[in-house]
């Protein structure tokens, strides 16, 4: 009963810190313990919690972390791959309604945020496609292609033939470096290029191509590459 008593007033106690002082008074260890308490109703889930951090290393590589990694992890089953991957999921839906059907370059940070909260994380080249209106408003956001570690196959017909079919006037190109550093390969380069021209001969403009990691990010433009 004592031991009972005790976990109910652990967990009653941090929700209340919660719900005061918001996620910025909790570490890391503490707000996995919220996530896991609906998953593991009847476990002290203190120690689960820092052993996710021991292995992934933060908040954010624990909810991006591969679902099959993450079952290695002692303890570890399908209801809590699911909580961590729901939190997950939710920042993705709540990032993407930032900027869906708004002006691109006028909400660049957001469109930033949203990307790298999408595929930074991720272990394989994935190369993504927005595609914006007349009007720079985003339209359509889709995965192209995914790749291997380092490469992923990109075919600049199709990108502008996808272009064509959505009635889209400019695109903005985005794919991840799962090394962590986001500098542009000569491979990047090369294939902006062709992307680029392949555009202009029917009207649709390259706005940009930015490359994200877990260290940050590169745009094209910035660099001066476009």
């Amino acid at each position: 009963m004592t031991d009972k008593k005790h976990y109910t007033g652990h967990r009653k106690r941090l929700q209340e810190r919660f719900m005061k002082g918001g996620p910025e008074a909790l570490p890391d260890y503490e707000l996995l313990e919220l996530v896991l308490f609906s998953a593991l109703p009847r476990r002290d889930v203190k120690p689960l919690a820092k052993a996710l951090l021991a292995r992934f290393g933060s908040f954010a590589e624990v909810i991006n972390a591969d679902a099959r990694a993450l079952a290695e992890v002692e303890g570890i089953g399908q209801a809590v791959v699911v909580a961590l991957k729901t939190v997950r999921a939710a920042a993705l839906r709540m990032l993407r309604d930032e900027v869906m059907e708004r002006p691109v370059l006028s909400s660049w940070q957001q469109l930033i945020d949203y990307c790298r909260a999408a595929m930074a994380y991720e272990a394989a080249e994935n190369f993504r496609i927005l595609y914006l209106n007349r009007k720079n408003v985003l339209i359509a956001d889709e995965v192209q292609q995914k790749g291997t570690v380092d490469h992923t196959p990109v075919y600049p017909r199709e990108v502008v033939k996808r272009a064509l079919e959505l009635g889209a006037s400019a695109l903005i190109m985005v794919h991840n470096h799962p090394s962590g550093d986001a500098t542009p390969s000569e491979d990047d380069i090369e294939m902006t290029r062709e992307v680029r021209e392949a555009g202009e001969k029917l009207g649709i403009t390259l706005h940009d191509h930015v490359i994200v990691a877990r260290s940050g990010h590169n745009s094209f433009k910035s660099l001066g590459l476009l």
